[in-house]
C-alpha cells in the first residue's frame, strides 16, 4: 500500500511540475506572440508612412497608433492578441446572420427548413438510437401524420399540447407536426411529479396531452385532478412495449401510435407567409430565478437561431454525426441537438438515458463526429476506470455548456478531443456567448473593439446581495476587465440575436428584464450569472446570483423545495440553498428548518420529498436549528448559512444526509470525509 501511494504521489509531483512547465511555456509562447504583432503593426505603419504623398498624414498616422499604444495598452494588446480569433468569428457570424435574415423574410418555420432537408437527402438517416432509426423521409412521414391527425381532431394555430415522454426517436417528429398546424408544444420535464407536473400543465394553458406509456405512473399518480379532468389524453406505446405490463391504455385515452398507421399526411402549404418565422413553437420548461417551472417561449426564429448558432459558429457539417445523450425536454438535447438534423441535414444518434460506460462505446459504433455534453456528464466521464479504448472515436468535436475549467485540461488530454465549443446561453435569455477558440474556461468571448457593440454587457453589483451599483445619473455602471459583474443582454426585438420573448406568464417576463440601464428607455435582459471578463475579452463564469442554483445539470428553485418541505411538517420557518462540495459541479441543495424541539420525522420526511421532487431537487443535506439568522428588515440570510454549510466539525445544529435509499440519517464523520476528499460517489 505504501509503495503505491509513493507512486501516486510521485506522479502528482510530476503532474505539477508539468503543469508548471506548460505555464511557462505558454507566457514565453504569449511573449512572442505579442512582440511579433506589434512589430507587425509598428512596420506596417512606417512603411504607409513612408509611401504616404503627405508628410503630414505620415506623421499623424504613426503618431495615432504610438499615441494608442501610450494611451491604452491594454486595448492595443487585447486588440493584437486576439486579430486571428476575431476574423474567424466575425466571418461565421456573418454568415449565421444572413441564414437568420433569409429564413425570417421568407417565412421559414423550423417545418418548413426540415421539409426542405428531407426531400434533398430522404433516405439519409435523421436519428438513430439503439438498433432503430428513421430516414428523413420517414422522419417527415411521421410529422405530417400529426399534423394530419391532430388537424382532424380540431386542433389551430395557436393551441397548445403538452408533450410528457421521455427520449424516443418519435419525439422531434411530433411537435414538429404539430408545428404545422401553428400548434405549440410545451416540453414537459419527464422528471418532474406532483405539483409541479400539474403547474407544467396548466400554465401552459393546453388543450391536449400526449403522454408515453413509460410515465403512466407519473400521470397517474396526480389522481383526479380538476385540470385534467377534461383534458383530451393521448398515449403514445411503442409496438414492443405493448405486451408489457404498466404499458395498459389508460381508460379515456386514445392510443395515438395505433391511430397514426391509418392516418393520411398533411403536406404544408406552398407558400409561406412573412409572419410564420416568429410565430411560437415551443415552450421549454425552466426554473428561472424563482418559483415553479416557467414556461420559456420559442419561437421558430429563436429556435433557428439557437441550433444554427452553434451550427456555423463552431463550423459544423451537414455530413457530421452528432451523438446527443442529452434529454429532449431541455433547450440543449431537444433543440441544439435535434436541430443538427431538423436545420442542417446531419445525423442525430439519441440515447435514453446517459451512460458514462457506453459513451464512448456508442460514439464508436455509430461512428460520431461530434458530441454534445453538460459539465456534470463530463465529470462522469472522468470517473469511470481508465481504458485505451475511450480513445478510439472520431470526435473532432464537444460542445456543449458547463464544463469546468479544472477539468478541462484533463478531459481533454484523457480523451483526446480536438475541439471543444463551450456555449453560454439561457433558454429564455439573450444574453448568448460561445468559446470558439478552444480558450480553457471560458463560456465565450466578446471581441475588445466590440464590448460596446454586441448586446451583452457586465454591470456593477454588490458580491454579496446581488444589488445593482448605480453611478450619480441613476445608471448602471459597466465591469472593467477583471471585475466580476451580473451578465445582461440588451434587448432588441428586431434582431433573433438580441430578442427577449419570456414566458408564458406575463408577469414573469417583466421580472426577468432590467429598465433604464446606461439610458432612459433602454431594456436589459437580466441573466441572474455572475461574470468575470478579462483583457481579451474572455468570459468566465463565477456564480449565480438569487434563489437559484445548479445541480445536476438542472435548476433548483428554492423557494418550491421550500413550500413542501413547510406543507409537510407545519413550521414556520424553513430556507433552502446550495452548499458547494469539493470535486462536484454545481451546488447540492441544503434545506435549514427551524425545529429547537428536534420534533421532525425524518422518515416521513424522506418520503415526501421523495414522492413530490424530482432527484436533483431534493435537498442533500438538512439542518435543524434553534432560529435562522435575519436582516434587519427581517429577512432570512440564506448566504451565512450557505458559507457554514454542512461541516460537522464546526457546527453543533444536527446535520442530516440523504442515503443512497433515500433516507434522510445522521450525518457521520466517515461520509463527512468521503465528501471532503471527493470519495463519496456524487
Amino acid at each position: 500500500m505504501s509503495g503505491s501511494k509513493e507512486r501516486d504521489d510521485l506522479e502528482d509531483q510530476e503532474e505539477d511540475q508539468a503543469g508548471k512547465k506548460m505555464e511557462i511555456l505558454l507566457e514565453l509562447n504569449l511573449k512572442q506572440k505579442l512582440a511579433t504583432r506589434l512589430g507587425t503593426l509598428l512596420l506596417a505603419t512606417l512603411i504607409f508612412a513612408s509611401f504616404c504623398w503627405d508628410n503630414a498624414v505620415a506623421s499623424l498616422t504613426l503618431g495615432a497608433v504610438v499615441a494608442l499604444l501610450l494611451r491604452n495598452p491594454t486595448f492595443v494588446f487585447g486588440l493584437v492578441m486576439t486579430t486571428t480569433r476575431d476574423l474567424k468569428a466575425l466571418q461565421r457570424f456573418v454568415a449565421l446572420n444572413i441564414y437568420l435574415l433569409r429564413r425570417d423574410r421568407r417565412g421559414f418555420t423550423v417545418a418548413r427548413c426540415f421539409q426542405e432537408q428531407a426531400r434533398s437527402r430522404p433516405k439519409k438517416a435523421c436519428f438513430v438510437m439503439d438498433d432503430r432509426s428513421l430516414s428523413f423521409a420517414e422522419a417527415l412521414e411521421v410529422s405530417q401524420r400529426i399534423a394530419g391527425y391532430f388537424k382532424d381532431r380540431g386542433l389551430e394555430k395557436g393551441d397548445c399540447v403538452a408533450l410528457l415522454m421521455e427520449t424516443r426517436l418519435e419525439y422531434p417528429c411530433i411537435w414538429l407536426g404539430l408545428s404545422q398546424l401553428g400548434v405549440i408544444t410545451a416540453l414537459i420535464n419527464s422528471n418532474l411529479k406532483g405539483d409541479s407536473l400539474l403547474h407544467s400543465i396548466k400554465v401552459a394553458n393546453a388543450k391536449a396531452l400526449i403522454v408515453g406509456s413509460e410515465l403512466l405512473d407519473v400521470l397517474k399518480s396526480l389522481g383526479e385532478q380538476e385540470a385534467l379532468q377534461d383534458l383530451p389524453i393521448y398515449q403514445y406505446t411503442d409496438d414492443e412495449l405493448r405486451k408489457v405490463p404498466g404499458h395498459d391504455l389508460v381508460p379515456g385515452a386514445v392510443d395515438l401510435a395505433s391511430a397514426l398507421k391509418t392516418q393520411k399526411k398533411l403536406e404544408l402549404s406552398a407558400k409561406a407567409s412573412p409572419e410564420e418565422a416568429r410565430s411560437k413553437l415551443l415552450y421549454v420548461y425552466t426554473s428561472g430565478t424563482t418559483g415553479l417551472p416557467k414556461a420559456a417561449v420559442i419561437t421558430n426564429l429563436r429556435f433557428l437561431f439557437m441550433s444554427a448558432g452553434s451550427f456555423y459558429m463552431l463550423r459544423m457539417f451537414s455530413d457530421d454525426v452528432v451523438y446527443n445523450p442529452l434529454p429532449l425536454y431541455h433547450t440543449a438535447g431537444g433543440i441544439v441537438g435535434v436541430g443538427n438534423a431538423i436545420l442542417n441535414g446531419s445525423t442525430v444518434v439519441l440515447r435514453k438515458k446517459f451512460s458514462a460506460r457506453n459513451f464512448w462505446l456508442d460514439c464508436q459504433r455509430h461512428n460520431c463526429t461530434a458530441a454534445q455534453y453538460i459539465g456534470e456528464l463530463c465529470r462522469y466521464l472522468l470517473a469511470t476506470p481508465y481504458s485505451p479504448d475511450q480513445q478510439k472515436h472520431n470526435l473532432r468535436l464537444m460542445y456543449g455548456n458547463g464544463l469546468r475549467p479544472q477539468i478541462w485540461s484533463q478531459f481533454v488530454r484523457r480523451f483526446g478531443i480536438p475541439h471543444i465549443g463551450e456555449i453560454y446561453g439561457a433558454t429564455e435569455g439573450n444574453s448568448n456567448l460561445i468559446n470558439i477558440s478552444n480558450r480553457v474556461g471560458a463560456i465565450g468571448f466578446v471581441p475588445v473593439y466590440g464590448s460596446r457593440l454586441y448586446p451583452v454587457q457586465v454591470l456593477r453589483c454588490d458580491e454579496q446581495t446581488g444589488e445593482l451599483l448605480k453611478d450619480s445619473q441613476g445608471h448602471c455602471i459597466r465591469c472593467q476587465p477583471g471585475q466580476a459583474g451580473l451578465l445582461v443582454g440588451k434587448v432588441d426585438a428586431r434582431r433573433a440575436v438580441s430578442a427577449f420573448h419570456g414566458y408564458a406568464d406575463k408577469g414573469a417576463s417583466e421580472q426577468k428584464l432590467l429598465r433604464n440601464v446606461f439610458t432612459t428607455g433602454d431594456v436589459f435582459f437580466n441573466s441572474g450569472d455572475m461574470v468575470v471578463r478579462d483583457i481579451l475579452g474572455y468570459f468566465y463564469f463565477k456564480d449565480r446570483t438569487g434563489d437559484t442554483f445548479r445541480w445536476r445539470g438542472e435548476n433548483v428553485a428554492t423557494q418550491e423545495v421550500e413550500a413542501i418541505i413547510t406543507n409537510c411538517i407545519g413550521l414556520e420557518d424553513c430556507v433552502v440553498y446550495g452548499v458547494q462540495i469539493p470535486h462536484v459541479e454545481g451546488k447540492a441543495g441544503m434545506a435549514a428548518i427551524v425545529d429547537p424541539d428536534r420534533k421532525v420525522d425524518m422518515d416521513y420526511l424522506s418520503i415526501v420529498l421523495r414522492g413530490s421532487l424530482p432527484p436533483y431537487a431534493r435537498p442533500l443535506f438538512i439542518r435543524l436549528l434553534d432560529e435562522i439568522p435575519r436582516t434587519a428588515t427581517f429577512k432570512l440570510k440564506k448566504r451565512e448559512l450557505a458559507q457554514e454549510g454542512y461541516d460537522i466539525r464546526a457546527l453543533s445544529d444536527p446535520i442530516y444526509y440523504l442515503n443512497r435509499d433515500g433516507i434522510y440519517r445522521t450525518l457521520s464523520q466517515e461520509q463527512y470525509e468521503s465528501l471532503r476528499t471527493g470519495k463519496a460517489g456524487l
